[in-house]
């Protein structure tokens, strides 16, 4: 197959399956849904992570039960991710490990630095010394561009960069792998290495700080407002599994021996879902039905892009990648998530499941 030829959307679904994975960050909202579904695919699914937060996705899911291991470390420390590599001996890893919080990278940028930065070098050095290593996906963000605050959707060529810590730190991440693939993974025999780079997502299972959707649950199960900050700020939102998806098929296409798709993607929506802070938050409370928000404008708060979109013609034309929900759709399949969660919280891995089944089955 040629890279000019759009492959099938279906070969993620088989070619996983029997396979050893290695899923850095599992323990995460992101990486807890992706532990879920590899497991449904039939994989191995071995994980690296710090444990997890006081709630999360992966307790509350109990996502330990349908992973083959789960290795509780620090991918800064690179004896601990060479352990993990020896332990799973993985064909593919899919490396989700972070520190995700803008707000967060401005308390911390050390923290910030070290486990984006560093995490991804000893992630990228681990699977050079494995040799069971055929594929690595190493996922970063929107963030990483050198972003100029314009209405131009970014595409995987443009300038990388970064105003605040984690943004920075996610274009050095990128440099990172760019750096590693050139330099220790050009030759016929090595792993085929590739980065995404994905908007913001939304969806059941996310509890964590200073994100739209866990601060509108709480404030409802609280009785007050959700207190939004940046109304204005214009994001390209999408529910998780779409750049999940696009994850997997990226990483079966690269199983398959594509080595010329070794190189950046970005995962995003269509451009309709590229909607306003107020807006999307206005219309998660339409939904659900209860709630209401204020709007607090603070003059001393840290700076945060006003405007992000993404160019996703590369993995259109390329992989056959496109979204399958809406933004509108996105929103009901969260809110149902936490609606269906509140009245029984034990169903929160067949509320995860069930979501994934659904979504499977809009792919063609």
């Amino acid at each position: 197959m040629t890279s000019a030829e759009v492959p099938s959307d279906r070969p993620w679904r088989t070619a996983f399956s029997g396979r050893s994975v290695l899923l850095t960050g599992h323990t995460g909202f992101k990486g807890s849904w992706l532990a879920i579904w590899l497991a449904k695919l039939g994989a191995d699914v071995h994980g690296l992570a710090l444990p997890p937060e006081s709630r999360s996705l992966y307790t509350a899911a109990d996502v330990q039960e349908v992973m083959n291991s789960s290795h509780i470390g620090d991918v800064k420390d690179l004896a601990t991710v060479a352990e993990a590599f020896s332990a799973a001996r993985p064909e593919i890893v899919f490396h989700l490990a972070a520190q995700s919080l803008v707000r967060r990278g401005y308390e911390d940028p050390v923290e910030t630095y070290g486990t984006n930065v560093m995490g991804t070098v000893n992630v990228l050095q681990a699977a050079r010394e494995c040799p069971s290593v055929r594929v690595v996906v190493i996922v970063t963000s929107d963030k990483c561009y050198e972003n100029h605050e314009t209405s131009r959707s970014y595409r995987e060529t443009d300038a990388l960069g970064g105003r605040d810590p984690y943004s920075s730190s996610k274009g050095c991440a990128e440099l990172v792998t760019s750096a590693y693939r050139r330099s220790f993974f050009s030759h016929a025999e090595g792993a085929l290495v590739s980065s995404a780079r994905a908007g913001n997502v939304i969806g059941g299972g996310d509890w964590s700080e200073d994100r739209l959707v866990p601060d509108i649950a709480r404030s409802i199960a609280q009785g007050e407002p959700v207190i939004i900050r940046n109304p204005g700020h214009i994001r390209p939102w999408q529910h998780v599994l779409e750049p999940l998806r696009g994850y997997l098929m990226l990483g079966a296409l690269m199983l398959d021996g594509r080595s010329d798709l070794a190189q950046e993607w970005n995962f995003g929506p269509e451009d309709e879902a590229t909607i306003s802070v107020e807006d999307l938050a206005a219309a998660i409370i339409e939904v659900w039905g209860k709630g209401s928000m204020t709007v607090a404008t603070d003059g001393d708060s840290p700076h945060e892009a006003t405007t992000l979109r993404l160019d996703t013609t590369k993995a259109r034309r390329l992989l056959g990648y496109r979204p399958l929900v809406d933004v509108r759709t996105a929103i009901e399949m969260a809110v149902r998530w936490y609606s269906q969660y509140g009245a029984n919280p034990t169903k929160a891995r067949s509320l995860s499941e069930g979501q994934i089944d659904e979504y499977m089955a809009r792919a063609k």
